[in-house]
């Protein structure tokens, strides 16, 4: 009798079926985060709010990091009845001051 030697692989995960992360235009109560994180890790939207709660109510990190995640995450793209307002359009100013743009973007030096 011999002894089956096979082993499988370890294969990494593949990521082409989950969406970008971006913030949520539909999902959203105050910055579309959560939305967002929902939609890109499959998990309800309403356990990343209650954890985003949690941390909140354990010491106050829960509401730095939703601001922090609100102003790096991108937003998704806008459709027609997609919400907007001025505090989005605000904090996509700010990303664009934080995130580095593509070398390509930049202006060449003299």
């Amino acid at each position: 009798m011999t002894e089956n030697a096979y082993t499988p692989t370890p294969q990494a995960p593949t990521t082409a079926g989950r969406p970008p992360l971006q913030r949520s235009r539909t999902d959203l109560l105050l910055g579309g985060v959560s939305g967002g994180l929902a939609a890109h890790t499959g998990i309800d939207t309403l356990l990343w709010r209650v954890g985003f709660a949690a941390l909140t109510l354990a010491g106050g990190a829960g509401v730095a990091l939703y601001l922090v995640l609100w102003v790096l995450m991108p937003a998704a793209p806008a459709g027609p009845a997609d919400r907007t307002n001025l505090l989005d359009e605000w904090v996509e100013r700010l990303r664009a001051r934080f995130v580095t743009r593509p070398a390509s973007s930049a202006p060449a030096p003299r």
